[in-house]
């Protein structure tokens, strides 16, 4: 089909949720993609950090195709292979005990939530389901994942928000101890808060929140479903923070592109979840997990070193770019954050480097990058190129 036809389609069958740009991509290959008119794009986005392998890797094709052909979906009231192996994987590399599946990283953070409450209820008793946290967070776009959010702009239009959750302002223990109380069950963080605008929180804040959930005996609760799976350069971001979490989710690019997430819990939290508490059809769905199988095997001390070099590279050659239109680089690993400046938007930059054939993203005021974990030296230095041509 040509992009004109699929645009047609577009815009008489589907829902306008997304402000799509105008391209029609068609087939990848590593960190390139071509559209349906042929015209070539280098990749920092990875489908919003979910394509960890890249387009087209032979070896998560063969996991995928090999196991597709065996067992599709069973539901699980049975048990099977590839989920089994899966949780094994994630609990001996993160020091958890226990996982749950399921689909996407706003089901987990929901999962995650019901954990935290169900915990707190089956020690205390009622009265004390609250989740601290931060502004400019970001945690999915269910309702109760939205009212968890601490933007403002995502608390519109579908009201009544679940109740049950104050916000603390980042990097401020005042701050998170002026909302404490004796309602709070839990504190909720991203590591680094991506939708905000890649902004890492500062490592002794959070070995202070540590210590504070410790002495009220609330749970740490860790949102990784951006920073997970390698895109820090580690496993897990809490990894490099010197903190144990007693909960953690993760999805995006866990299954290398297909619908996967979850929650990993402590020992301490490994029996909340009872039959019937909670769950999920789809969750734990073999396909998906023998593609996460696959991408957890691949993600060993090698790969994870190149991440954090090809970042470091990433972030040092942007900024000697000194575009005008350009500022400061933060972030760890493959997941950067550009500084836009004062009478730009990030909004025309992207759209501008789209045109010219690199996909990017934005986040809060800024660009954002989150190119596929294998993303080579000669598809990084093409992105480059285009920046400086582009921008400069």
């Amino acid at each position: 089909m040509t992009f004109e036809e699929i645009k047609s389609l577009d815009e008489q069958y589907v829902m306008h949720s997304y402000g799509r740009f105008p391209v029609a991509l068609d087939h990848g290959k590593g960190a390139t993609l071509w559209d349906v008119n042929g015209r070539e794009y280098i990749d920092f986005t990875a489908g919003i950090g979910v394509t960890a392998l890249g387009h087209g890797d032979e070896g998560w094709l063969k996991a995928v195709t090999e196991q597709a052909g065996k067992l599709g979906h069973i539901s699980n009231l049975f048990y099977t292979e590839p989920y089994a192996r899966t949780a094994e994987k994630l609990c001996t590399r993160t020091g958890m005990a226990s996982v749950m599946f399921g689909n996407s990283g706003a089901e987990a953070n929901e999962a995650m939530i019901k954990l935290a409450r169900k915990w707190s209820f089956d020690k205390y008793g009622k009265g004390r389901g609250t989740v601290i946290t931060l502004h400019n967070s970001f945690h999915g776009r269910t309702i109760t994942t939205l009212a968890a959010t601490g933007q403002d702009k995502f608390h519109n239009y579908f009201f009544p928000f679940t109740e049950g959750f104050r916000y603390a302002d980042a990097n401020d223990m005042d701050s998170v101890e002026a909302v404490a109380g004796h309602d709070v069950c839990a504190v909720m963080v991203e590591l680094i808060q991506g939708e905000g605008g890649v902004l890492p929180l500062d490592r002794e804040f959070m070995e202070k929140i540590a210590d504070l959930c410790a002495k009220r005996d609330w749970l740490l609760l860790i949102d990784e479903v951006q920073t997970g799976v390698g895109r820090t350069g580690t496993l897990f971001a809490f990894q490099q923070y010197g903190i144990q979490p007693d909960a953690v989710s993760f999805a995006k690019g866990i299954a290398g592109g297909l619908p996967f997430g979850g929650v990993m819990a402590n020992e301490k939290c490994r029996g909340v979840f009872t039959p019937g508490t909670h769950g999920t059809t789809f969750g734990g769905n073999p396909v998906a997990a023998a593609a996460a199988c696959h991408v957890l095997d691949r993600l060993d001390d090698s790969l994870l070193t190149q991440v954090r070099e090809k970042g470091d590279y990433l972030r040092a050659q942007v900024e000697e770019l000194a575009l005008p239109c350009l500022g400061g680089t933060r972030g760890l690993g493959l997941m950067i954050g550009v500084e836009v400046r004062e009478g730009w938007t990030n909004a025309a930059l992207a759209a501008r480097l789209i045109d010219n054939g690199l996909l990017v993203l934005t986040a809060g005021p800024g660009l954002r990058f989150l190119p596929p974990l294998t993303i080579t030296q000669e598809e990084m230095d093409k992105g480059l190129a285009i920046m400086r041509e582009t921008l400069r």
